[in-house]
């Protein structure tokens, strides 16, 4: 298991990950929205040839035409977070290239002509810049992008014109939600400009207590600033969050090991369990295992289990399509299963 989300990274007691993406179009090509067949297929050999036929990019990429996978594989990278729920439509000739680590994703026609996308465990969103800013110069020598001095990077959404980066962390904000102090970490976010999203970004809900924190403006600030300014806002996060976790624990040391231990026993031996409560029960053995209190159980197994559990990842290890119920029973038996091996 090579890819990046089984690792574990830094200040990954409370980061999941963190990921940079870059929003670019090529100059002689309308957007997306506005484009013939004809014209997406270029775009998409453009961008293809562009990478795997450059041996500079140092790394291993693989093509996939999104039209000739199935929906459930589509489904799968998404909950992957390799790619957007976007790029699951169909009707459109979208591409996409994997690098074999699969930190790399770059989206093409997605709703720009490229997303380019890096994924790293953990706190790492300046490794993760480093990374997607190399892939953005190595296309910008084979293709030229919309670009305009006064606007920056021109973007289908005004909201990603000029730098076209966003940045973001995924954190698991379990001790936040149990004081209810997560709603003031909301309140200055929302103030500063601070996007506050669900386990799948826009429009999804902060399943098993996790949520998305980005920057909403990317013009006007250069992208170093803006990956400076998401990390440290992170890292204030991070700081209030393990404050809580003593807290809680040094005020009811038994009631929070009652529920941990409770959610441990529940997860390891139900024989029908659902995604919502898997993750739920999942974040409260994360918090276990974060806080030194599961012992036996790694981080690093958990984002295995996490990740398998997932309804479209889960039918892939079954190897066929499952039924909600039947998704309910095949769940609980792998965890099962996961957790003793």
């Amino acid at each position: 298991m090579s890819a990046w989300y089984y690792e574990r990274g830094p200040e990954s007691d409370v980061v999941i990950s963190s990921r940079v993406r870059l929003a670019r179009n090529l100059k002689d090509y309308p957007f997306p929205h506005r484009m013939s067949r004809q014209q997406e297929a270029e775009v998409v050999g453009i961008v293809r040839d562009s990478i795997l036929n450059n041996s500079k990019s140092g790394m291993e990429f693989t093509f996939i035409n999104m039209n000739e996978i199935s929906p459930l594989d589509r489904q799968a990278m998404v909950e992957k977070h390799l790619i957007s729920p976007e790029m699951t439509e169909s009707g459109s000739f979208r591409g996409l290239l994997l690098s074999s680590d699969e930190k790399v994703s770059i989206m093409i026609n997605e709703e720009d002509h490229l997303r380019i996308q890096c994924l790293y465990p953990g706190l790492n969103l300046a490794e993760a810049w480093q990374l997607c800013n190399s892939m953005d110069d190595l296309l910008e020598q084979k293709v030229e992008y919309a670009f305009d001095e006064r606007y920056g990077y021109l973007t289908c959404c005004p909201t990603n014109a000029g730098t076209g980066i966003r940045a973001s962390v995924m954190l698991h904000l379990p001790a936040l939600i149990m004081t209810g102090y997560i709603k003031n970490v909301l309140e200055v976010c929302a103030k500063i400009g601070i996007a506050v999203r669900g386990l799948y970004g826009e429009h999804s809900e902060a399943t098993g207590n996790m949520f998305q924190l980005s920057n909403q403006v990317t013009m006007g600030q250069s992208e170093q600033d803006i990956v400076e300014s998401i990390t440290g806002i992170a890292t204030q996060v991070i700081e209030q969050e393990r404050m809580l976790r003593k807290e809680l624990y040094r005020q009811n040391p038994i009631k929070i090991e009652d529920t941990i231990y409770r959610s441990l026993g529940v997860f390891s031996n139900a024989r029908i369990i659902s995604s919502e409560e898997s993750l739920k029960l999942l974040s409260d053995i994360r918090l276990g295992v974060e806080m030194g209190i599961i012992k036996d159980i790694t981080i690093e197994k958990l984002n295995e289990i996490m990740l398998k559990i997932q309804p479209a990842n889960l039918q892939k290890v079954c190897n066929r399509q499952l039924t909600p119920e039947e998704r309910d029973v095949q769940r609980a038996e792998l965890i099962r299963k996961l957790l003793t091996t």
